[in-house]
């Protein structure tokens, strides 16, 4: 059994692996290097691999997310960080519907972690930020202390 689990865990590193050298438009301008997976594939990651996910909700037409991708894709700290989860960024029509990813409202861009069975940790988000907007970190440095 141990062997079983073993080797669905390299094949799934393997394909996670292959997804971002072959195909990393889901950066969308937040990071090449990140490793960055859809939403389905990254909470399945999560799971087996006992890693926190980091969830990236943003538009294409926003300029508050405009700004911060950039900002967000250039930070070493943040990358060393990132390491440690599953990175997720959706963008546009990806946004998830259901309630527990606007916990205190639809804005964007928001930045949300969830545990490794997939529920969002209300008690991570910008302590420095605004109380109405939790999960918005208009700078990058503020996301770090989050992470």
């Amino acid at each position: 059994m141990a062997n079983v689990v073993e080797m669905w865990l390299v094949l799934s590193t393997l394909v996670t692996s292959l997804t971002y050298l072959s195909c990393n438009d889901l950066a969308r301008g937040w990071g090449d290097k990140y490793n960055w997976v859809n939403l389905e594939e990254g909470l399945a990651l999560s799971k087996s691999s006992q890693r926190p996910l980091m969830l990236v909700i943003h538009k294409s037409w926003c300029s508050a997310c405009q700004r911060l991708g950039p900002l967000f894709a250039e930070s070493e700290e943040i990358y060393e960080i990132s390491k440690k989860m599953i990175l997720v960024n959706v963008q546009d029509d990806e946004e998830p519907k259901e309630d527990q990813y606007v916990p205190d409202g639809g804005y964007i861009p928001r930045i949300l972690f969830l545990d490794c069975n997939g529920n969002v940790r209300t008690d991570i988000y910008n302590e420095k930020g605004s109380k109405e907007y939790k999960y918005y970190y208009p700078e990058v440095d503020q996301s770090k202390y989050s992470i």
